[in-house]
Parts: structure tokens; sequence; C-alpha cells
């Protein structure tokens, strides 16, 4: 018998003055028996921070040729492909020609794998964004997971600040190109 997902709550109070956007989000994420609680987090982060009219999580494990998260315009075109992790050449290129825009949050370190990335094939690969998310911020973040939380998030020149309860916890995004 195979386990279920379990179904994580979250109000998010987004401030987010690089884009001055401020949304209070409530999200409900399933995480998959196989996720680990970083990875649910970086998803989430990416939701928060790409956050726009039209954004929706993907079906996830279930539909592999999709996105974990999409941005669709009004007419139903995928204008924004967001990925969590670090996927391999062939997804990134299939993404790059589906969409208009391209972003990666990466919950591990990216530079090995930006090495064997040089030289394959990839559409657009230039216009290809990929966000490192602070180790250390998601390991806190992490050993404080429960199913219901409540946080405010803070976004300033790529530094988030994550307000829990009484507990504000930082870390910053770092920003990296295919091709650099």
């Amino acid at each position: 018998m195979s386990l279920g997902a379990t179904i994580y709550a979250f109000t998010v109070r987004l401030a987010d003055s690089d884009r001055a956007l401020y949304e209070t989000l409530n999200l409900r994420m399933a995480r998959h028996p196989s996720e680990t609680a970083e990875y649910l987090l970086v998803r989430l982060l990416a939701y928060c921070l790409e956050y726009t009219e039209g954004i929706a999580f993907s079906k996830g494990l279930s539909d592999p040729d999709e996105p974990a998260i999409a941005v669709h315009d009004l007419t139903g075109v995928l204008q924004t492909w967001i990925d969590i992790g670090l996927p391999d050449a062939a997804r990134l290129h299939k993404a790059s020609k589906k969409a208009t825009r391209v972003a990666v949050y990466a919950h591990r370190e990216v530079a090995p794998w930006l090495i064997r990335l040089a030289g394959e094939r990839i559409h657009r690969a230039e216009r290809i964004v990929i966000f490192e998310v602070d180790r250390q911020l998601l390991a806190a973040l992490a050993s404080r997971l429960e199913k219901r939380m409540d946080m405010d998030l803070s976004v300033a020149e790529h530094t988030l600040y994550i307000t829990l309860a009484e507990e504000t916890l930082s870390g910053v995004i770092v920003p990296h190109y295919l091709g650099d």
C-alpha cells in the first residue's frame, strides 16, 4: 500500500518591495511522500516570489511533463514555466520552447549542475534564470515546518525575511543564468 500525500496549509503575508507587491496568500499544498521538506518549501517560496495573475501549481508528480508552477495568460497560453530542483537539459529545452520565460528554483548547490549543462542544446538557454535558494534558510525553515503555518515573507534586493511568530529567518536568493 502506498502512502498518500500530506496536505499543508500556508498563510503568507507577502511584502515584495522589489516588485511593489503586497498580498496575503492562502495556499494548500500537497507533499508527496518522496518529496523533501526543503523541496516543498522551495515550491512555496517560488510561488510567492513569482506571484502574479494566472499563477498555479501543477498536478505535481502525477504529470511530469508540466512545470511545478505555471503562469498562464487570460487566454490560457503558458507564459512562465517555473521548475523546482535541478532539471536536465532536455526538460529545460522543452520548457524554453513552450514558455516565454523559464525560471528554476534550486534547493541544492547549482555550480556542478551548471557545469554539466554547459554545451548542452537548450533553446534560448541564455534567457533561463536559475535562483539558488539559501540552503541554511531552507534548513532552518524545514526544522520549523508544520502542517499549518502562518508567516510574513518580505523580499528586498534578493534577500528574504521570513517571520514565524516572533522569530525572523533570513537568507538570499542568488540568480544565475545559463551561459554565465
